[in-house]
């Protein structure tokens, strides 16, 4: 009998593979396509929730899942969640507004929460802590593979054959995922008796919705410093307190205390929060840094962002060597350290420099994080027993993907002060020809002369801004190095 025949856990790592990949390229693929989706449902006003929707109902249902997959088994839970994603993708192919597509992606998010967080998790069961780096380095692969097919794939489907193929395309691939799931993985564990946490699962849902909804929202649909977001802040604190009470006196909780009370376990979910917010700065604004002031294309930017992926995969297939030898503390804060050091001297070449420099922080971004969300990841699985396994690995990516919502508002709110405040002190000459808000710089660059003054000073005026983001991009990765030494140093 052949190796591969011997081992089923290879089958299984592509049957994750292929989940994760549904997960990985859901965003990308979807945003190449929207502007045909407009064109065809229309709502153009709504086309920012067909990404928020997503985005938040994979969140909030990170934690419930994996206490699930705690409650009754990996297996069924990824299951469950593949079919929920299929279904959801199924519905948006077939979607006949923006309205319903809005809501089907709702669901679609619904099972990518059970992706995410149960693939992690299965890593952690299959792997020993040796292996471990190393399937996380295949696992982070998709995404690098993703960032480059996604987009691709997308532009193709919409401009050869339809938008609706963006979605069908989910169901061969998560088909096969199902298939070698249900022939190749078996679990073996003492059953326990379902003890449900509703009023937990409830809240959580209800308290981190709020949250994320109100940073979604905010700086978007409403001034930060508005009646609307004072009110669904304050709602968010309450639920959170409510949460917080209730899961004290729950015989299984949702989100258990001890997440937080325990060093290792609340280090590591910080520093994984803070690398979360860190992520979304070169995510979010060095695209569009690329075409307005390099003057790429969107396929070529998004070929220079996917670069940090392919440092990421690599770092953290590496890192297992590191972590055997000196801790996954110390792996961790060497990471943090090279986010650091890459996030400062990306704000000091952006403006002047050749590409080939963004290209090289790129690279050395995807490596920090490599060694820094692989070891604290792993640590977490290694500091618990399997039955609290799920639950450890929900709690990393929630707040991993906690972080990415909470970055994206913090450096909105930079990029648009600083693009501001360059509109607001703008030469006297050029004061006609410049536009007043934030939101048109885009529209004027495009319908402005290439190489004339108001063009020269827009270009200059995103450059800053995006300087200014990496700049407190490094400024949260510092933020992470410090809080990561809440660790103990060995667990």
């Amino acid at each position: 009998m052949k190796a591969a025949a011997r081992d089923p856990r290879r089958w299984i790592l592509a049957a994750l593979m292929c989940t994760m990949m549904l997960a990985a390229m859901d965003i990308t693929i979807v945003a190449t396509a929207m502007p045909q989706i407009v064109g065809d449902l229309g709502g153009f006003r709504l086309f920012s929730w067909v990404f928020s929707i997503y985005l938040l109902a994979q969140t909030v249902t990170i934690p419930v899942y994996g206490k699930l997959a705690d409650l009754v088994g990996r297996k069924p839970v990824l299951i469950g969640g593949l079919l929920v994603f299929l279904a959801g993708s199924a519905a948006s192919s077939m979607a006949w507004s923006m309205h319903s597509l809005i809501a089907f992606r709702g669901v679609q998010g619904l099972g990518a929460g059970s992706i995410i967080a149960t693939v992690a998790t299965l890593a952690g069961d299959l792997y020993s802590v040796r292996e471990r780096a190393a399937i996380q380095g295949w696992l982070s692969a998709v995404w690098g593979i993703a960032a480059i097919a996604g987009p691709l794939a997308g532009g193709a489907f919409a401009e050869y054959l339809s938008w609706h193929w963006i979605f069908l395309v989910n169901l061969p691939i998560g088909a096969l995922a199902l298939a070698l799931i249900g022939a190749f993985l078996h679990e073996s564990f003492e059953r326990r008796r379902p003890r449900v946490d509703y009023a937990g699962a409830a809240l959580v849902l209800a308290s981190v919705g709020s949250l994320i909804f109100g940073l979604l929202q905010g700086g978007q649909a409403w001034p930060w410093r508005s009646w609307q977001s004072l009110a669904v802040f304050s709602l968010a604190a309450a639920l959170i307190a409510a949460t917080a009470w209730v899961e004290r006196r729950a015989a299984e909780p949702v989100m258990p205390g001890w997440l937080w009370r325990e060093r290792a376990l609340a280090g590591a979910n910080l520093g994984t929060l803070a690398m979360g917010m860190v992520m979304m700065a070169p995510s979010a604004y060095l695209p569009t840094f690329l075409q307005s002031v390099h003057g790429l294309g969107a396929t070529a930017a998004g070929l220079v962002l996917a670069c940090m992926s392919f440092g990421w995969s690599g770092a953290s297939a590496l890192s297992g060597r590191l972590y055997m030898r000196a801790g996954f503390r110390d792996t961790a804060l060497a990471g943090a350290a090279l986010v650091t050091l890459a996030s400062t001297l990306l704000a000091l070449v952006l403006e002047g420099s050749g590409l080939w420099a963004v290209i090289v922080g790129q690279v050395a971004l995807g490596a920090g994080f490599g060694l820094l969300f692989t070891p604290l990841l792993i640590g977490v699985q290694s500091a618990v027993a399997w039955e609290r396994r799920g639950v450890v690995t929900g709690a990393s990516m929630f707040s991993r993907y906690l972080g990415q919502s909470l970055g994206a508002a913090l450096f909105g709110a930079v990029f648009n002060a600083a693009a501001a405040a360059r509109l607001e002190h703008r030469p006297a000459a050029l004061a006609e020809r410049l536009p007043l808000q934030v939101d048109a710089v885009l529209g004027a660059l495009h319908a402005s002369p290439p190489g004339g003054a108001a063009h020269l000073y827009l270009q200059d005026t995103i450059a800053a801004a995006t300087r200014t983001v990496f700049a407190g991009m490094a400024a949260v990765a510092v933020a992470a190095l410090a809080v990561l030494f809440v660790m103990p140093r060995r667990p």
